[in-house]
């Protein structure tokens, strides 16, 4: 087995395995996390992770929920700002995404990471919701999926928006779950067509997927 394919294991990346055993505890202890689903996650090959958008506690979230290897996470650069951001960023593996410009060096890094057998997580509505509610999915999702053919594992996330909502400082002690959903494989999204034309039906199937979780389907 190539060094490209190999298994990605959590001793990759030190400072995301310690950074999620921290956050695990946190989450534990103060949001009461709770976990379903994580059976459906393959354990190998090239996966994207997708997830509703409530808050930022929603990254740690996704990483703690599975931890049979490490997840890398599409962020925007600004978070690069700092040396102890710049520096934190890159030992967890994040990947700098220029949110509004369409960052083709980000698709490709991303695509090319899934590819090599990886997993990475997104938020296909882009940004936080500001009600609480599902928002639209951006179309980008659906380029990424059909040009590195991995599978998709929707999630829903529930509690992070009353926990901590955008425009808040401090974490309130809500409970958080978690739910990952069966992978939506290459097939699934192949039936909806293929092409420039089919990424939104390929973006509106996941967060689908996403709503089904969240009433329970």
């Amino acid at each position: 087995m190539s060094d490209l394919v190999k298994r990605e294991t959590m001793a990759n990346l030190r400072g995301y395995q310690f950074s999620t055993r921290l956050f695990k505890l946190f989450l534990l202890v103060w949001n009461r996390l709770r976990i379903r689903g994580a059976e459906h996650i393959p354990d190998t090959g090239g996966v994207l992770f997708a997830s509703n958008h409530a808050s930022f506690l929603d990254p740690p979230v996704v990483g703690v929920g599975y931890r049979g290897r490490p997840i890398h996470f599409m962020a925007r650069d600004t978070l690069w700002n700092s040396k102890f951001g710049t520096w934190w960023m890159s030992k967890v593996g994040c990947i700098p995404v220029s949110r509004g410009t369409g960052d083709m060096r980000a698709l490709k890094t991303t695509i090319k990471m899934l590819k090599e057998g990886k997993a990475v997580s997104m938020f296909p509505e882009g940004t936080r919701t500001k009600d609480g509610e599902l928002q639209e999915a951006k179309g980008g999702i659906g380029f990424i999926i059909e040009k590195s053919g991995c599978v998709v594992v929707p999630a829903y996330i529930d509690g992070t928006y009353k926990a901590h909502p955008k425009g808040t400082k401090l974490i309130k002690p809500c409970k958080v779950t978690i739910t990952y959903g069966k992978p939506i494989t290459q097939e699934d999204f192949q039936a909806l067509g293929s092409g420039r034309k089919a990424y939104d039906a390929h973006a509106a199937l996941i967060m689908q997927r996403i709503a089904n979780l969240k009433t329970g389907q």
